[in-house]
């Protein structure tokens, strides 16, 4: 049903941003031209999406309007916006074209050459047809974007969204976002020029401004959607257009809110707090500034307000490397503005760093059950030295894979701790919805060492970005300083590896095994690895004799890290009646969410089936038996704790 007629409280949406969705490559190699690039980090770009991401990072209800291929890349964008909590119904599947790419590369603080593979690319096809009423009605704004004027169709895309959006009482938000090859006045590998003078573009770009609410630009964009040379004037021209309220961008400078008549000074404006960083990649920064500026035009805050946000925002996108997997979150931005930073790189922050990662991890995991298969010694004995039954383990792993996929049966929250040096088969087997885990430490080392090589950065960077990163150390609040300080280094370094690459990490502490385990231990552990500045986005830990131990340790990891993801139980192949006991004290912590089990599933299937006694199946049947029970118990304890 239309809702032209309709009012604000019938939109569903906070905004609606339309034009380009690309995949943007971003070089890793700093300081060097585009040419030499080795690798590159792949993010969704785009002025509109990283906006679409931006706002939905900050509070708003956003939705993107634009075409992505068929393909491995447009399923890409489509995916990892829902993963943002980015509406993606305005998505259009392009059968016929490809996604458009973004190539990038910093050469230094001021050089940043930039391609853009854009030769009849899927969202350039973007047509009035992709445009739908109703859904433009359901959003409080929309913005149009200026490279979407460039071509007929785009622009008659856009023109029927801002009748539509008028007609619905929606606002209508103008970034001029000017870039002069994509309007063919530039050659290819001119993507990073931001200006060059065209009457034609300008005469273009002035037909919207009337029926604009906001318009946001550069001083170059301001001069090119005027069609003067002198920035006051091309201010005038636009007011003389639009009663719109106009924001002139103004890199480090900050911003001016222009509402009203513009004066002969061209710094009678509202201005916002001014946040002097390091330059380290402007790409994305007016994205990230428009996010912050809309959070609070939308939510109607006063000017100043959203130009300080804005201004935030963009200092963060240029204090980093990437455009929308940069921009803050709701929750980063206000810490910054509360805490500040020491640092002018804000990249360089740990506690900032740190907010920002946990505040966009991949997907949420309220509960967690895994069967933890990474066990390798233990195997190893099993199998002593006969090569055969060595050979076998692989496949052994494979069948722990189906017995866990048996219980779990497609449900969510469920998972699997599984190694690189016997579960090769196993990962490519596991279920793709699966929380999965890999360990990294050799195993029963103490001092703690890494299994394969001490170089993790190397290794790491070829896991998929949603495996997580395991490591175990045997640590006890009371062993010898020396040892402390030597795990601790180890634990430091897997840390700051996962965080370099982007992968989370669980760490497992087993204290009981070295010293009394009462219900301090724990604890007081966890106290001091977080004073080392380890903040793990799990940890796995022993099951503990009492409610206050856990307790106790809620205590720990709610003022040190309260975004931390949670702890998981390990088992220690204790049977099933012990772990029940100790699922039980358990279900009384806030921090617990679930259990990573190995043993007490697997213990009794391997040495039946590597002896021969058991086939596949009833491996599987047994495995899965097991599982199922401790699965049933936990669930069990949590419906009985919630009655």
């Amino acid at each position: 049903m239309s809702q032209i007629n309709g009012t604000q409280a019938d939109k569903s949406l906070d905004l609606i941003t339309i034009g380009r969705a690309s995949v943007d490559l971003y070089g890793q190699q700093i300081g060097t031209r585009l040419e030499d690039v080795a690798s590159f980090a792949k993010s969704v770009g785009g002025c509109p999406t990283n906006i679409s991401v931006g706002t939905a990072r900050l509070g708003l209800k956003s939705a993107l309007l634009t075409r992505v291929g068929k393909e491995q890349m447009g399923r890409f964008i489509r995916e990892q916006l829902e993963r943002e909590g980015v509406e993606t119904k305005g998505i259009v599947t392009d059968p016929e074209r490809l996604t458009a790419l973004a190539i990038l590369a910093v050469e230094s603080d001021h050089s940043f050459p930039l391609l853009f593979y854009r030769d009849n690319c899927a969202d350039s096809a973007l047509c009035e047809d992709d445009v739908s009423e109703d859904f433009i009605c359901s959003a409080r704004a929309i913005l149009v974007t200026g490279t979407h004027f460039a071509k007929p169709h785009t622009d008659a895309a856009q023109r029927k969204a801002i009748r539509i959006a008028k007609q619905s009482g929606a606002k209508v938000v103008f970034d001029i976002d000017y870039r002069p090859n994509l309007w063919g006045l530039a050659g290819h590998d001119a993507g990073d020029n931001r200006y060059i003078a065209s009457e034609k573009v300008s005469a273009h770009l002035k037909t919207v401004l009337a029926d604009c609410d906001l318009i946001v630009g550069t001083e170059e964009e301001v001069l090119i959607a005027s069609g003067d040379s002198d920035l006051l004037a091309a201010l005038k021209t636009i007011r003389a257009n639009s009663k719109a309220t106009i924001v002139l961008k103004r890199g480090p400078m900050g911003c001016i809110v222009y509402d009203g008549d513009i004066s002969d000074d061209l710094e009678d404006g509202i201005v916002g707090k001014g946040f002097p960083i390091e330059v380290y990649n402007v790409l994305g920064a007016g994205d990230a500034f428009m996010s912050g500026f809309l959070r609070g035009w939308l939510k109607g805050e006063p000017h100043a307000t959203s130009a300080t946000w804005a201004n935030a925002c963009g200092a963060f996108a240029v204090s980093r490397l990437l455009c929308a997997p940069e921009i803050p979150t709701w929750t980063e931005l206000q810490f910054f503005l509360e805490n500040g930073s020491k640092e002018k790189a804000l990249r360089k922050d740990e506690a900032i760093n740190h907010v920002h990662w946990a505040t966009t991890r991949r997907r949420e995991i309220p509960q967690l059950m895994a069967l933890a298969i990474d066990h390798r010694s233990q195997l190893e004995d099993l199998a002593g030295d006969n090569a055969e039954l060595l050979a076998r383990i692989p496949a052994f792993k494979v069948l722990a894979v189906k017995a866990a996929e048996r219980i779990a049966n497609g449900r969510p929250g469920f998972g699997m701790l599984i190694d690189d040096k016997y579960g090769r088969d196993a990962l490519y087997a596991v279920n793709k919805n699966f929380w999965i885990g890999k360990p990294i430490e050799l195993p029963g080392s103490r001092p703690l060492q890494f299994e394969f090589s001490q170089d993790l950065g190397s290794r790491l960077i070829e896991w998929p970005v949603d495996h997580c990163i395991k490591v175990l150390s045997f640590f006890h609040p009371d062993d010898p300083a020396e040892l402390k300080a030597t795990q601790i280094a180890k634990l430091r370094s897997a840390f700051e590896a996962a965080r370099k690459v982007g992968r989370e990490i669980l760490i497992e502490i087993i204290a009981g095994k070295h010293g009394t385990l009462d219900d301090n231990t724990i604890p007081r552990a966890l106290g001091e690895l977080y004073d080392a500045g380890l903040k793990p986005d799990w940890w796995k830990l022993e099951p503990q004799a009492s409610r206050a131990a856990w307790a106790a340790i809620d205590a720990v990891i709610e003022k040190r890290d309260p975004l931390c993801r949670g702890v998981v139980l390990l088992g220690l192949e204790a049977p099933y009646e012990a772990l029940k006991e100790g699922f039980t004290a358990a279900r009384t912590s806030k921090t617990v969410k679930g259990f990573a089990v190995g043993r007490t599933i697997f213990a009794e299937a391997s040495k039946a089936w590597l002896a021969g006694e058991i086939d596949d199946e009833q491996a599987i049947a047994d495995m899965a038996g097991r599982f199922e029970a401790l699965v049933n118990l936990w669930l069990g304890l949590g419906e009985t704790k919630a009655a």
